[in-house]
């Protein structure tokens, strides 16, 4: 199971949010590319990366810091927020991005998730950000009636390269992700799932593993800053 450390981006900085609440923002780092060159010093394989900004506004916002990141590492990374269209798909994988993750539209523009996953395989994934099951949008500020386990089998045979499941109650919160709905959801479907939301210690990373579920990674952004897991030894426990 991939471990992917997350770096969220408000303002040019590197932040996280408490149950997506973009009044609720602790600052860690106010150079988002020494941050990511600190995760990948310490041996990641991926990085996920989040405009925080730019999924309220519908387009990129923090695009100068995600360059300076491309620009200093070389580890895939995965980007998602204001990503809505076509031309800004194509802008970011020229730039560099190994994946680009489409949350909104996925629930707004779902043949645009189609096009592209088939125009760009293997690069390009569903982000599904819920509150109670039920899928939030456009930076989680609108909870909508689509299930979320329902979005994710509409994209089934697709080409989807990842399903991103976010438990907005559990993200930031520190209080431990929501393993039996994200083992739900990747029971329920052959794409891979990726978990993020709420990993707080090495032992919610292991209970992820262990779900009974074929989970393809986790995200943790909070738990790494606060020193709550040490990467390198989540990291080492992940492969052993």
């Amino acid at each position: 199971m991939i471990l992917y450390p997350a770096i969220d981006l408000k303002d040019g900085k590197a932040v996280r949010l408490l149950r997506g609440d973009m009044e609720k923002a602790t600052v860690f780092n106010d150079d988002p590319a020494a941050q990511a060159m600190e995760f990948v010093e310490a041996g990641c394989d991926w990085l996920h990366l989040v405009d925080l900004n730019g999924a309220f506004a519908g387009e990129p916002v923090n695009a100068a810091a995600v360059e300076a990141i491309l620009e200093r590492t070389k580890v895939p990374a995965q980007l998602g927020g204001g990503i809505r269209d076509m031309a800004t798909i194509e802008r970011w994988l020229d730039k560099g991005l190994a994946r680009v993750i489409l949350g909104t539209v996925a629930v707004e523009k779902p043949e645009l998730v189609r096009e592209a996953a088939k125009a760009f395989p293997g690069k390009v994934a569903v982000g599904i950000d819920a509150r109670d099951g039920r899928v939030a949008t456009k930076g989680w500020a609108e909870v909508t009636d689509v299930d979320a386990v329902d979005l994710a089998r509409s994209f089934e045979d697709d080409g989807v390269a990842a399903i991103i499941y976010t438990d907005i109650n559990r993200d930031g919160a520190m209080q431990g992700p929501n393993i039996e709905y994200t083992a739900a959801m990747a029971r329920a479907v052959s794409i891979p799932v990726i978990a993020s939301g709420g990993v707080s210690k090495l032992a919610d990373l292991i209970a992820l593993r262990d779900c009974g579920a074929q989970l393809d990674g986790a995200i943790s952004g909070r738990a790494l800053y606060d020193g709550a897991i040490e990467l390198k030894e989540a990291l080492a426990a992940l492969k052993g």
